[in-house]
C-alpha cells in the first residue's frame, strides 16, 4: 500500500499509533504475564527437580531474544505490522504447545513451547520501539514510556489468573498449573488482531516516508549535491540513503560505531539480567516457605506493577533530564531491591514484596532510557537492526540470569542470588555515570 504523509498529519498519525499499541499490549501483557507467573512452578512440576524450575523460564527468555531476529528482519522489511504479528503469532502456537506438553508430561516439549510463548514478550518489547518511530524528539520517551505503561493492565491482572486458571483447568480436564494458558492463548490472539486492523499506517514506513522527503527536499536545496545527512542525537536522524537490511550483523555495526547506542543496550541487558536473576528464582523462594499459590501470584503482580505502572514518570524524567541520569537512577534502585531481597526470610514477607516492587521499578528505568537512548542515537532506516541486537543482547542476558540463578539457588539459596544482582547494578549504576554529564534534554 502506497501511502502518502505528510509532516502537518505526524502528530495526529502518532496519537493513533500509541492508541492502538496500548490496546495490544493490554492483551499481550495478559498472555506474558500469566505464563510467567507459573512458569517456574510448572517446569519443576514436570522436571521433577528443583534445579531445573528456571528452565521454562529461561527458555522463554532465550526465546525472547532469538524471536527478535527474524522479528527484526521483517520489521526492517515490510514495517512495524508485520514483525509484531510474528512475534504474536509465536506465542500464541506456543502457548499451545505448552497446554500440550502439561497433559503429555513432556518436559522437553514443555521447553519448546516456553521457547515459542517467548515471541509474546518480543512483541511486546518491539511495540515500545514502534511508539517511538513518529514521535517529536521532546516527546520520545514519554510515548515509549506510555506503550510500557499499558502492559501494566494485563501483566498485574496475568498472575492472579492462576487461581481462576486452576478452575479453567479442572473445567477442561487439564492439569492444574496449566490453566493460565488458556488465558494466554485468548491474550494473544486478540492482540494479534488489534494490531493486523488497525495499526494503519504502519509507523515506520511512513516515517521512512517522511525521511525520503527529507532528502527529496535536500536534493531540491542543491540539485545535483547528495543528500545530506543529518546526525543530531536530540533532534534524530535521517540516513543519506535507504537501507532496509534488519540484519544482526548490521545491528552490530551500527550499534559499535555509535558509543551513546552501545550504552544504551548495555544498560537495558544488564537491568535485564538483574531483574530476570531475581525475579524468576522468588515463586521458588516463596513455595520453600509453604506461601499458597494465590500470595504468590499476587507477589509477582506487585512486582509487574512496578515494572510498568511508572514508566510514563519515567519516561517524562528521561525528556527532562536525560537517559544517562534515569539509567544511574534504574542502577540504583536495582542495587537497593537485590539487597533487600537477599535480606528476606523464606515464603511470604513484606520486605520481599518491596524488593520486588522496586525491582520492577528499577527495570522500567533501565528499559525506557536505554530505548529511548537507542532511538535517539540511531537513523530511522538503522533502527529495526539495532533495536533487534539490543534486544537480543538484552533477552540473552536474561535466559543467562535465568538458567544460573536455578543453580545457585540450588546449591548456595537466594540470598546469593540476591547479592550477585546488587553487584550487577552497581555496573549499571556506574555506566550511567560514565556519561551522565550532557545537558538536560529540552522539554517543549
Amino acid at each position: 500500500m502506497v501511502l502518502a504523509p505528510v509532516a502537518a498529519d505526524r502528530a495526529t498519525l502518532q496519537r493513533r499509533v500509541v492508541r492502538t499499541l496500548v490496546t495490544a499490549q493490554v492483551l499481550g501483557g495478559v498472555g506474558m504475564a500469566a505464563g510467567i507467573a507459573v512458569g517456574a512452578l510448572l517446569a519443576e512440576e514436570l522436571s521433577g527437580s528443583e534445579a531445573l524450575a528456571g528452565v521454562g523460564t529461561t527458555a522463554q527468555v532465550l526465546g525472547t531474544a532469538l524471536i527478535t531476529i527474524p522479528v527484526a528482519r521483517a520489521t526492517a522489511a515490510r514495517g512495524r505490522r508485520l514483525g509484531l504479528r510474528l512475534g504474536l503469532s509465536l506465542a500464541f502456537v506456543g502457548a499451545g504447545v505448552v497446554l500440550v506438553a502439561s497433559v503429555m508430561g513432556s518436559f522437553p516439549l514443555f521447553v519448546v513451547g516456553m521457547f515459542l510463548f517467548g515471541g509474546g514478550t518480543t512483541a511486546n518489547n518491539q511495540a515500545r520501539y514502534a511508539a517511538a518511530d513518529l514521535a517529536e524528539p521532546t516527546r520520545r520517551g514519554r510515548d515509549l514510556s506510555i506503550v510500557v505503561w499499558a502492559t501494566t493492565i494485563g501483566s498485574v491482572a496475568g498472575p492472579n489468573l492462576i487461581g481462576p486458571g486452576t478452575e479453567v483447568a479442572k473445567a477442561l480436564g487439564l492439569p492444574e498449573l496449566s490453566g493460565t494458558f488458556v488465558f494466554s492463548l485468548v491474550g494473544f490472539g486478540l492482540a494479534w488482531l488489534v494490531i493486523d486492523r488497525l495499526l494503519r499506517p504502519d509507523p515506520l514506513l511512513t516515517a521512512r516516508q517522511l525521511d525520503d522527503a527529507a532528502r527529496d527536499e535536500q536534493r531540491g536545496a542543491q540539485p545535483g549535491a547528495p543528500a545530506r545527512v543529518v546526525d543530531d542525537s536530540a533532534a534524530g536522524a535521517v540516513a543519506d540513503a535507504p537501507n532496509h537490511d534488519g540484519s544482526m550483523r548490521r545491528g552490530i555495526t551500527i550499534v559499535r560505531a555509535r558509543p551513546q547506542a552501545m550504552q544504551a543496550m548495555l544498560v537495558m541487558a544488564l537491568g535485564h539480567l538483574v531483574m530476570v536473576g531475581v525475579m524468576v528464582m522468588t515463586p521458588i523462594h516463596m513455595k520453600h516457605g509453604d506461601a499458597e499459590l494465590q500470595v504468590i501470584g499476587f507477589v509477582i503482580s506487585v512486582h509487574i506493577l512496578g515494572m510498568f505502572a511508572l514508566s510514563p514518570l519515567v519516561g517524562m524524567a528521561v525528556d527532562r533530564w536525560g537517559g544517562e541520569w534515569v539509567a544511574t537512577t534504574g542502577g540504583v534502585v536495582l542495587t537497593v531491591a537485590a539487597l533487600l531481597a537477599s535480606r528476606s526470610h523464606v515464603g511470604w514477607s513484606g520486605l520481599l514484596l518491596v524488593a520486588l516492587f522496586l525491582l520492577g521499578v528499577g527495570w522500567s528505568c533501565t528499559l525506557v532510557s536505554g530505548s529511548t537512548l537507542l532511538t535517539a542515537a540511531v537513523a530511522t532506516d538503522e533502527r529495526p537492526a539495532s533495536q533487534g541486537v539490543a534486544d537480543v543482547v538484552m533477552g540473552l542476558m536474561g535466559a543467562l540470569g535465568g538458567a544460573v540463578a536455578g543453580f545457585v539457588v540450588g546449591f548456595y539459596g537466594y540470598g546469593v542470588l540476591s547479592g550477585a544482582a546488587a553487584v550487577v547494578g552497581v555496573l549499571i549504576i556506574v555506566l550511567g555515570l560514565a556519561r551522565g554529564v550532557r545537558p538536560p534534554a529540552p522539554t517543549s
